[in-house]
């Protein structure tokens, strides 16, 4: 991946095509999650240095810019698909163009890659985490527990936009528990708590 399509440039590209800055904070804590997993990827690839970065940006960029046309498309008929249009056109990686048309389940490609099942696994519940930290007296990520995460994940009025099968399925795609895969992505959060807004 070239410097023109690194991680900076997709944060620029999220936020140059998104005025609501909660999507913007979306963006930010998929990428969070996402890239969590791109270094345990790397890792279970047994890559290094310069190899393992690269992978574990790949992955931050799918993060960011997979709803980063949704501000302005955000019908079924035009997300993903003006976005990742736009993305092949500049140049950037298939890969990540994949992983974006396979988060959204109408777009009729499936999740089939590492870095495609990632994406999918947090994008609902990177959303579903924020919830929860927003509804804490301090409204930071940093009391936000997995067993309090699974309880609300019951109760059906909370967050309910959120669609809980997917953070389930998302679990199963990467091979882990769920409750793996929400403490894998509290500590991802956690770990870019001031970035999210969501705590120091």
């Amino acid at each position: 991946m070239t410097e023109a399509h690194g991680a900076a440039h997709a944060e620029a590209l999220l936020r140059e095509w998104t005025n609501n800055e909660s999507l913007v904070k979306h963006g930010l804590a998929v990428a969070a999650c996402t890239e969590s997993y791109g270094v345990r990827e790397a890792e279970r690839l047994g890559l290094t240095g310069a190899e393992a970065d690269k992978l574990a940006e790949t992955y931050r960029c799918a993060g960011l810019l997979h709803d980063f046309d949704y501000d302005r498309h955000p019908t079924p008929e035009e997300h993903p698909f003006v976005g990742v249009a736009y993305l092949r056109e500049h140049g950037w990686p298939e890969e990540v163009l994949h992983a974006i048309l396979a988060h959204a389940d109408y777009t009729g490609v499936k999740p089939e890659s590492h870095l495609d099942r990632a994406l999918f696994a947090c994008d609902e519940l990177a959303g579903f985490l924020t919830a929860c930290a927003l509804v804490k007296p301090s409204r930071s990520i940093s009391d936000v527990e997995v067993s309090g995460v699974r309880k609300k994940m019951k109760d059906k009025g909370f967050a309910r936009a959120v669609k809980r099968e997917d953070i389930t399925l998302g679990a199963e795609l990467l091979g882990i528990s769920v409750e793996e895969h929400i403490g894998n992505c509290i500590a991802a959060m956690q770990g870019k708590a001031a970035e999210l807004g969501l705590g120091t």
